[in-house]
């Protein structure tokens, strides 16, 4: 594919959870956050799902009592927030880019 194609594509991605196939073999999954002449900016999720950070689907995170510890962070929804670092890859590397489904 030439640059101008790959850029394109991943223009139209932008904001979505893809897959990144590298040509050195290195799959990458994450949010496109930018692309600029060169780069792509991924935004890939860090550390592993713990209990703690696994969502109940519980109504008022799980409390009795309605938006028990609402406004504070972390408390009442029984996870945590989760974190993201930026991964920067060259255009020129990259082999394909796939959409991922989000849950």
């Amino acid at each position: 594919m030439k640059h101008p194609e790959i850029h394109e594509i991943c223009k139209k991605h932008m904001y979505r959870y893809v897959s990144v196939t590298m040509t050195n073999g290195a799959v990458y999954d994450g949010i496109v956050e930018n692309v600029d002449d060169d780069n792509l900016y991924l935004a890939v999720p860090i550390g592993g799902m713990d209990h703690e950070q696994m969502r109940a689907f519980l109504p008022y995170g799980g409390y009795p009592f309605p938006f028990y510890g609402y406004p504070y962070p972390g408390y009442g929804y029984g996870f945590g927030r989760r974190r993201f670092a930026r991964q920067v890859l060259p255009l020129a590397g990259l082999l394909a880019l796939s959409l991922l489904p989000y849950y």
